[in-house]
């Protein structure tokens, strides 16, 4: 079990190293692609929201500065593109989906012709790409593209644009890239997500169910940011997707902590410490609501006061598990291992702006990944703590049916002792009553074993008990039972075996006992042993077969040892007599 768990977290993390190399592969932006940012390569105009494309021509676009009142209006950013006249005419803008009700891109060329595209709130019609993009191609044309201008009609806030110009080939090939990495990632959030929540619902275990919400909630954000969803509801394009994963974002994180603080051991942190963790959690998932909400102000600063409130979050969170990992939990352990990823990225990208990498899908994707390298460990840290404990119990129940078998059996023989005969003989005498089968039971006494160990000492006398032992163990099987009742007294119980065969048979242990080689210990002494044997039909309790083979044990022994003595009863209805009329059969 063990091995077939480190062999499925290997197989996790080979999987999801193979989903960073291919983000990574269509991360690194290559050489031709172009950022635009604010002032460096973008200038801004704003312009009331009621006049037309066509006013581009008389617009004067400033190259410094910040845009201001645009959140009701039409912020208007625009790209010098001559650098392409010498040659490159296939062109693609991409841009990160944020919260704007329209879009509308045009690309100018340099014989002075001007082409719309334009995607508007609730209908991206085929400009979305998986990644979050939005993509507008300049339409061949005989000349080059010489500017692009974007114009945003009620954007939220100006520095969530993010933007790439690149060919047309490199935009496919990321597009398709992108599509496979994030597509891979909501795949390995969703299996590990229905995975944790059959292993709450087997297990019960509080953070087992927090951990299958938080991969659900992980994946319903990926969905909504990568835009996958609008294959199926294309009228959520725009501000409500943006919104939904602005809330979800921040839910992710009060489940997040939910989760790795439920798993700890109450008594391992500090009650103020989960108190307060928990506090903090619940209020990122809280702030979510307003921020998703908002459409206008200062969604930036905002923004950065969320990010500290979420630093301070994750560092309570490490405070929690450091504390249960040195109190020896386990699963502090576990969830350190599987925060440790997550907590740096969000620690980094709070910290460094990467939101130009991956064409604009650069923080975003980071998390992604880093949620499902968090799902995938946290996955296979529960399997792994499940098969320990079963591992365990499993142990456990081995130690304790080792211990009732010890209990039943002599431990110098090694045959039941007169519990465990008790319990082997007991369904066998049911079954005899149950197919009216006589039952027999032959008690066998070493004859002057005592001499033996007065003679020999006791190590010979218990090597001359195993060897008998051994001999009678032969006779075990499904109708007949052996044990060492104690001393040098040994017990068979058989079923369905009467009169000459039985006879046959009582002769034949007998027999088989004296002949047993006990030279090396004993020289050329002989052992003997006497034999009492009760039959009755139809079968009767244990206690009575005992009583009435003792007696005729005790008429072996005093008729000279060495022998065999037979007692028959035939059982009737109503009360028995204590030793009713008998036939006694001395053998031998």
């Amino acid at each position: 079990m063990e091995a077939m768990t480190d062999l499925s977290i290997r197989a996790c993390a080979r999987l999801l190293l193979a989903v960073a190399a291919l983000a990574a592969l269509c991360g690194a932006a290559p050489a031709s692609a172009e950022v635009l940012r604010l002032n460096q390569s973008l200038c801004h105009a704003v312009s009331p929201i009621e006049s037309a494309d066509a006013s581009l021509s008389t617009l004067r676009f400033s190259c410094s500065g910040t845009p201001a009142g645009y959140q009701h209006d039409s912020l208007w950013l625009r790209s010098d593109q001559r650098q392409w006249a010498s040659g490159q005419r296939s062109v693609a803008l991409m841009v990160h989906h944020s919260r704007f009700d329209r879009l509308a891109v045009a690309f100018s060329y340099a014989d002075g012709a001007v082409r719309w595209q334009q995607v508007r709130q609730g209908d991206y019609g085929s400009h979305w790409r998986a990644g979050g993009q939005i993509v507008f191609e300049a339409p061949d044309r005989p000349a080059s593209v010489t500017a692009i201008t974007m114009r945003f009609d009620r954007l939220a806030a100006h520095d969530l644009v993010r933007a790439h110009i690149l060919s047309r080939d490199q935009s496919s090939m990321q597009a398709a890239g992108m599509a496979a990495a994030t597509g891979a990632a909501l795949m390995l959030l969703l299996v590990s997500g229905i995975y944790s929540l059959s292993l709450a619902v087997a297990v019960r275990r509080q953070y087992l169910a927090w951990q299958a919400a938080w991969a659900a909630t992980m994946l319903l954000w990926g969905t909504l940011w990568s835009q996958i969803h609008l294959a199926l509801l294309p009228f959520m394009a725009g501000t409500v997707s943006a919104q939904l994963c602005t809330f979800l974002a921040c839910l992710a994180i009060a489940v997040a902590t939910a989760s790795a603080v439920t798993a700890l051991d109450r008594s391992g942190v500090p009650a103020a410490l989960r108190r307060a963790t928990l506090a903090l959690g619940a209020g990122v998932g809280l702030a979510g609501i307003p921020l998703a909400l908002m459409q206008s102000g200062d969604l930036g600063y905002w923004g950065e006061v969320l990010g500290l409130a979420i630093l301070a979050n994750l560092a309570a969170v490490a405070i929690c598990l450091g504390w249960g990992w040195r109190r020896g939990s386990i699963e502090a352990r576990d969830f350190a291992a599987a925060w440790c990823l997550p907590m740096a990225v969000l620690a980094f990208i709070h910290l460094v702006d990467v939101e130009n990498g991956f064409w604009g899908g650069g923080s975003k994707l980071a998390v992604l990944l880093a949620a499902t390298w968090q799902a995938l460990w946290l996955s296979a840290a529960a399997t792994r703590r499940l098969a320990s404990l079963r591992i365990e119990r499993d142990h456990a129940r081995a130690a304790e049916a080792q211990a009732r078998e010890l209990a039943r059996r002599d431990p110098l023989t090694g045959l039941p002792n007169r519990r465990g005969f008790i319990e082997s003989v007991t369904p066998l005498l049911d079954r005899a009553r149950a197919d009216d089968l006589p039952a027999a039971l032959l008690l066998v006494d070493i004859d002057r074993f005592k001499s033996i160990n007065d003679v020999h000492g006791h190590d010979i006398g218990d090597v001359v008990l195993c060897r008998i032992a051994r001999r009678i163990a032969r006779w075990e099987g499904s109708i007949c039972t052996v044990a060492r009742l104690g001393g040098e007294e040994f017990g068979l119980l058989t079923i369905g075996m009467e009169g000459i065969a039985l006879d046959r048979f009582a002769e034949s242990v007998r027999r088989e006992i004296a002949a047993c080689d006990h030279s090396a210990s004993l020289g050329d002494r002989t052992v003997t042993a006497s034999i009492g044997v009760a039959e009755v039909r139809p079968a009767c309790d244990f206690q009575r077969l005992y009583k009435i083979a003792d007696d005729a044990l005790y008429e072996a022994k005093h008729a000279g040892r060495d022998q065999v003595v037979l007692q028959r009863h035939t059982e009737s209805g109503g009360p028995k007599p204590d030793l009713p009329d008998r036939e006694a059969v001395p053998l031998g």
